[in-house]
């Protein structure tokens, strides 16, 4: 299967299929509104304003399995990312991202693109609390925690994928480079 062929739902229930985001660089990241990454959504909102005119997509999909931070309804994740952070990026309905309800799509995500360390002035941080957790979660693809980001190019392959604690500036770069 490839990127393509994956369908999601939005917010709305309505399906979104990523067929429509054929010759687009697209975005994917698991969102949450009570997280210390949560500011990463100013910068990927600037981010769209900025290329989406260029043939970029953003998808949002929150995700309450880190820590319990996106405890909303889907309309009340959408009403604090609307009126705190201004976001114009299409957001799916709340889902997992790991485990045995994992979304399709982040089973596929995980498969290209395996996690590879944290970067960053949290890594250090981040390492710690979740050798707590799992003392092996450095040997799996699993998404760690909220605002794991994966960059698709405009031929739908996986180009790279950010853990939270990454620069959004190396993320921006990314992307300007495959417009």
């Amino acid at each position: 299967m490839s990127f393509y062929d994956y369908t999601l739902t939005t917010r709305k229930n309505e399906e979104y299929p990523l067929r429509d985001l054929e010759g687009k660089v697209v975005l994917v990241v698991n969102t949450a509104t009570g997280c210390g990454f949560t500011p990463h959504y100013e910068a990927l909102e600037k981010l769209y304003e900025e290329c989406r005119d260029q043939g970029f997509e953003i998808i949002d999909v929150p995700c309450n399995q880190f820590g319990s931070q996106t405890p909303g309804t889907d309309e009340e994740i959408h009403e604090f990312c609307t009126l705190t952070y201004n976001t114009q990026f299409p957001r799916m309905k709340k889902s997992d991202v790991n485990g045995e309800n994992q979304l399709p799509l982040f089973a596929f995500l995980k498969q290209e693109q395996g996690f590879k360390g944290f970067t960053g002035k949290a890594a250090e941080f981040m390492n710690k609390h979740l050798a707590k957790i799992d003392p092996d979660f450095q040997n799996n693809p699993d998404i760690k925690w909220n605002f794991t980001k994966f960059v698709i190019d405009r031929k739908g392959n996986v180009a790279a994928r950010f853990e939270p604690t990454a620069d959004m500036a190396d993320v921006a770069a990314c992307v300007k480079s495959l417009l």
